[in-house]
């Protein structure tokens, strides 16, 4: 919602907004762009002059903004509705789509376009670091937004990325997700199957085929597919192979139908973030860009902001800040800290999206953790929003991972980790702060008790 307020911003319209809770990067980016902020809803917030109101997906009936446009008959829409409507139509619109990765691989694709010199506009859920904000509006065709598969508003149900008017779509992997709107994995597959539903003819999918739902949905694609994959199994269209991980990123050899295109380099960590490389490299392609010119580009990219994104050093001790909130992300977060040299790792989580609030992934997350020296398991965010017998208990979520062979423990507020990590943690550790939230300012809030 705040890169939508800032692309309107830039085509001349007056945005105002309102939300709950507001922390950085966003509430820095708003303030920035001299967009006024109101805290908390309340009907007064709402100018009876409005020409649009753009109502979030996290709104429902009974919040009084909600309501007040609807006694007024004003007219609403939603952010992907808006979007396509005002900045989609007439632009090669390409949707990074998929469980995990969206982020940082719509992020990169935007500036490996960019630095190709097609000047890309983006949408995207986090704040690339090589650009400072999380949206841009360029004068070039192409716009490559962030394709959640969540709802679009309380008035409409479907997909936020079926109105994204795909030309080029990239489905990295597909989970279960978002347990609060999707019962099973057979509605989230649903939800995909919407997305390529809308692909034209002359269109692509991008498709990540080490996940075995985005293979199962292949055959349903109306469009032409080019599939990608890390090593050697299964078969890819694009391939990185020879992986060789280090503390300034991962080297791979990129592969096209079977032809040799050299040494890249990314300079993020984890085999992930070379998933996520891999797919932007062979997007970018698609629209024209050769996969040679793409080398530099790559090797610049800085990240995104709150993806395993290093906070700071204090006493020899790091903090990193990352947004998993999925065991899997989690998994794939540890895995490349552990790669890199250092001391002990040791993860802070916060359960705060409503799926980790759930027991539903209560065991898939003990086995994630178990990559970690020490977990420390904060107190669920609004556990009361989570109907109890769905409820994820902090303390069996310690007893898991303890089980696992893992060392955890439950501290439930902010100023309890930072007490016990200050006392606890020693030169050359690592701290993983893996929370979809502000946390409570805890990254500072940790560095600063460390250096004092």
């Amino acid at each position: 919602m705040a890169s939508l307020a800032g692309l309107l911003r830039e085509r001349g319209h007056a945005v105002t907004g309102s939300d709950q809770d507001v922390y950085p990067p966003m509430s820095t980016q708003l303030e920035a762009m001299g967009i006024r902020l109101r805290s908390p809803y309340a009907a007064e917030n709402v100018p009876e002059d409005a020409d649009l109101v753009v109502i979030g997906n996290a709104l429902s009936r009974g919040n009084p903004e909600v309501e007040v446009a609807l006694d007024r008959k004003q007219r609403m829409t939603s952010l992907p509705a808006l979007l396509a409507d005002e900045f989609l139509r007439g632009r090669t619109s390409i949707v990074v789509a998929g469980t995990h990765g969206k982020t940082t691989t719509t992020s990169l694709l935007a500036c490996l376009l960019d630095r190709a010199g097609l000047d890309p506009s983006f949408l995207v859920g986090g704040v690339p670091v090589d650009f400072g904000t999380s949206y841009r509006l360029g004068q070039g065709e192409h716009f490559v937004v962030e394709g959640d598969e969540y709802d679009s508003a309380f008035f409409d149900k479907r997909p936020k990325f079926v109105h994204y008017l795909p030309d080029v779509a990239i489905v990295g992997n597909v989970e279960y997700d978002h347990a609060d709107i999707y019962p099973d994995l057979e509605a989230v597959k649903t939800a995909f199957l919407r997305l390529l539903a809308v692909i034209p003819r002359r269109g692509l999918l991008m498709a990540g085929v080490e996940s075995p739902v985005v293979r199962e949905l292949l055959p349903r694609a109306p469009c032409r597919v080019e599939t990608f994959a890390v090593g050697s199994e299964p078969a890819a269209d694009w391939r990185a192979h020879d992986l060789r991980p280090g503390p300034e990123g991962v080297g791979f050899r990129l592969e096209r139908h079977g032809s040799d295109l050299g040494e890249f380099h990314v300079a993020l960590a984890g085999e992930h973030n070379v998933r996520n490389a891999l797919s932007a490299l062979a997007a970018a392609a698609s629209v024209g860009v050769a996969p040679e010119r793409l080398r530099e580009a790559l090797a610049g990219f800085r990240g995104v902001k709150r993806r395993l994104e290093l906070r700071g050093e204090a006493r020899g001790i790091r903090v990193y800040d990352d947004f998993a909130h999925h065991p899997t992300a989690v998994r794939e977060t540890l895995r490349a800290l552990r790669a890199l040299p250092g001391g002990r790792l040791v993860a802070v989580f916060e359960p705060r999206s409503y799926t980790s609030r759930t027991r539903v992934f209560l065991g898939d997350f003990a086995r994630a953790f178990g990559l970690a020296d020490e977990v420390v398991i904060a107190a669920a965010f609004l556990p009361g929003k989570i109907p109890a017998h769905e409820r994820l208990s902090e303390q069996e979520l310690v007893a898991a991972v303890e089980k696992g062979g893992g060392k955890a423990r439950f501290l439930p507020t902010v100023g309890e980790i930072v007490d016990a990590l200050r006392r606890d943690l020693r030169p050359g550790d690592r701290v993983a702060i893996l929370s979809n939230g502000g946390f409570g300012g805890i990254h500072q809030r940790l560095l600063d008790a460390l250096s004092a």
